[in-house]
C-alpha cells in the first residue's frame, strides 16, 4: 500500500476493483488544516479510458507491480500493434486503446518497453522525444523574426507546427505527449 502523495506518472494502482496506470500525477500540499491532495490522470489498463481523480494525501492505494519486457514494434493492424520480443522471438499484441495517440511515433524495429500485469501486455512505454524527418516542409526563410511557424508533414504522415528555418529532409525532435516540436535534432557532421 501506498499513499497517494507518494503516486508518481508510469505506476499503476488497483482502485475500486479496477486496475489503473497513472498518467501524470501532481501534488499540492495543504495549508493550515486543509490536507494536501493528489491529482492523478488515470487510464484504465482494460478499455484504455482516462478519468481524472483527487485522492487524499494520506489515502492508500494498492502499487500494482508491472512486468516491463523491451520489445521491438513489427506493425499495427485495425485493432492491434505487434511486438516481438527480440531475444525470444516471442510476438504480443497490444491493444491499440493501451498504446493511445503515441502509437503515429511507431516505426518498424522501434525498441521500446511494453508492460504486463498477468502475463497479458496492458501498456507500452514511450520515450518524451522521438526524431522524425521532415518529409515535405516549405522553402526555409531566415528572417529576425523566430516566432512564425510553417506546417511540415513527418514521414510517419504526423503533421506539425515548425519554425521556418527548418527544410524537408532535416531530422527534428518532437514530444511525443502533445505532438509539438521542441527542435531541431543534432546530426554528426554537417546538413546536406
Amino acid at each position: 500500500m501506498m499513499v497517494a502523495s507518494q503516486l508518481r506518472r508510469g505506476m499503476a494502482i488497483r482502485h475500486q476493483g479496477v486496475i489503473y496506470k497513472i498518467i501524470a500525477a501532481e501534488y499540492h500540499a495543504g495549508q493550515g488544516k486543509m490536507g494536501g491532495v493528489a491529482h492523478l490522470r488515470l487510464q484504465n489498463i482494460d478499455t484504455g479510458s482516462f478519468r481524472e481523480h483527487r485522492f487524499r494525501s494520506e489515502e492508500k492505494l494498492e502499487e500494482i507491480p508491472l512486468e516491463k519486457q523491451q520489445m521491438d514494434f513489427l506493425y499495427s493492424d485495425t485493432d492491434h500493434c505487434h511486438f516481438m520480443n527480440p531475444e525470444s522471438f516471442e510476438q504480443v499484441a497490444v491493444p491499440r486503446a493501451a498504446v493511445g495517440p503515441a502509437e503515429r511515433f511507431l516505426r518498424p524495429e522501434m525498441r521500446l518497453a511494453v508492460e504486463f500485469f498477468e502475463g497479458r501486455p496492458v501498456s507500452v512505454n514511450f520515450p518524451d522525444i522521438v526524431e522524425v524527418r521532415v518529409a515535405e516542409t516549405a522553402m526555409p526563410v531566415h528572417s529576425q523574426q523566430d516566432n512564425t511557424w510553417k506546417p511540415a508533414k513527418l514521414d510517419n504522415g504526423v503533421e506539425v507546427m515548425v519554425p521556418q528555418f527548418i527544410r524537408s529532409g532535416e531530422v527534428i525532435r518532437v514530444d511525443v505527449e502533445t505532438g509539438k516540436y521542441v527542435e531541431r535534432a543534432r546530426t554528426e557532421g554537417k546538413r546536406p
